[in-house]
């Protein structure tokens, strides 16, 4: 007999979307609570293993933002921006009664953490940014506008595999194929015996449409971080978060914690041994 360990749980966009969350309870409640936040493409499903582990001690809630997951896709795919999503997570924190969190954010649940350090500040005790930081290197945001909602549908696992390691394989190299087939597993789902993209590929459309020239300036944002204790991870061969931007973030935060994951580009699975240790000690140091 399988124990699910969490509990599958619902909630209404202001305009009117169901979306969903992955609610872990804790073995022992009263510290604050962890909310994993997915990459652009990704899933509630990238924190299997990590969030069983944090809820030996603490809630964690998993978010499936607008468009992916079990959250409904939005008709108007203009809607997909940091706004709607900032909104978005405000009401899904009221709905889990969590009103302050530890963020964990992967690339752009990086960023919407960064800016929920920044408009929402109490509802914030810490933050763990998984490769990302003020500034997307220009070379990253080109190879994903190539590729993001522009996949050709697939008839089975054999190729949702294919597909998914033709995608990640160059920031994941070593996985081995059963690793492969967790990671498609965590990329697709299966509809009527045929597996499904989960996400809505208008998001690439809004990506596109998105110019980089017209993307602000995070540098006041991350200054938002500066009272927050934070934890920032980099894959070595990231095209997402230069070296460069890592090191003057530190600049820029003196007491940022800061890990370089070896063997990984955008982005580590933070199943790495350095991440899990590095996770361990930040969070043992939080309330």
């Amino acid at each position: 007999m399988t124990t699910t360990l969490w509990v599958d749980r619902y909630y209404t966009s202001a305009d009117g979307l169901r979306l969903h969350y992955r609610d872990y309870a804790p073995a022992a409640p009263g510290r604050l609570p962890v909310l994993c936040i997915a990459g652009l493409t990704r899933n509630s499903r990238d924190f299997e293993t990590l969030a069983p582990r944090i809820a030996r001690s603490r809630r964690v809630l998993c978010v499936d933002l607008r468009g992916r997951g079990g959250s409904q896709h939005d008709p108007h795919w203009q809607n997909y921006h940091p706004g709607s999503y900032l909104a978005d997570l405000a009401l899904l924190l009221a709905h889990a009664g969590a009103p302050r969190v530890v963020l964990l954010g992967t690339s752009l649940g990086g960023i919407l953490s960064m800016l929920m350090a920044a408009t929402q500040a109490a509802a914030v005790g810490g933050v763990i940014l998984n490769d990302v930081g003020p500034e997307v290197a220009p070379e990253g945001l080109q190879r994903i506008s190539t590729y993001v909602g522009r996949h050709s549908p697939v008839s089975n696992w054999a190729e949702a595999v294919a597909q998914t390691r033709a995608t990640y394989e160059f920031a994941l190299p070593g996985l081995s194929d059963a690793e492969w087939l967790t990671y498609a597993r965590r990329t697709f789902t299966e509809v009527n015996g045929v597996p499904r993209l989960e996400m809505d590929p208008m998001i690439g459309e809004a990506v596109r449409a998105a110019p980089a020239a017209a993307a602000p300036d995070m540098w006041p944002v991350f200054a938002a971080l500066r009272a927050i204790p934070t934890l920032a991870f980099r894959g070595a061969t990231s095209d997402i978060l230069s070296e460069k931007t890592f090191d003057r973030m530190a600049r820029e935060k003196p007491d940022l914690q800061r890990i370089t994951v070896p063997g990984r580009g955008h982005t580590p699975t933070l199943e790495e041994a350095e991440c899990v240790a590095a996770i361990d000690a930040f969070l043992a140091e939080l309330p």
